[in-house]
């Protein structure tokens, strides 16, 4: 039995190039987004992508698993920012989703930044986001912050 199912839908119109689409989520809490090939390789004038919804995904999923993986220390951060650099690439020919990036600034007292690195490692280890890009290469560039 799985833990969650949640899903997303894309309604595309017309050719690659040229076409056209909308993606909207099941909850309904991302509202309809527009997409276009343009927008995914070129400016993005107000649109999304893919990978920016995956950039997203990746950055919201690991400042949970790293909120969890302080709690398993016995810490509690006063914030944490959290971002993802999703890039596509071309490789033999084809786009291909090749690395996410993370950056996490978190403002922990009573942590130091040696005691903190292994901590963001683990969290990496325990995203779901980041075991789903397991074939990716995933960077995380964590530091702490003070008040």
């Amino acid at each position: 039995m799985s833990i969650a199912d949640r899903n997303a839908q894309t309604i595309w119109d017309g050719p690659l190039a040229s076409g056209h689409g909308s993606v909207t989520s099941g909850s309904g809490a991302l509202g309809t987004l527009d997409v276009t090939w343009a927008a995914r390789t070129e400016a993005p004038g107000g649109k999304t992508s893919p990978e920016e919804l995956l950039a997203a995904a990746h950055s919201s999923c690991f400042a949970m698993a790293l909120g969890a993986t302080l709690a398993e220390h016995k810490k509690e951060a006063q914030r944490l920012a959290v971002s993802a650099t999703v890039t596509l690439d071309e490789v033999d020919g084809k786009p291909t989703i090749t690395t996410s990036h993370i950056v996490a600034k978190a403002q922990i007292g009573g942590l130091t930044s040696e005691e903190f690195a292994p901590i963001a490692e683990q969290a990496a280890a325990l995203c779901p986001v980041s075991r789903l890009f397991a074939g990716a290469k995933i960077t995380v560039d964590a530091s702490l912050e003070t008040s």
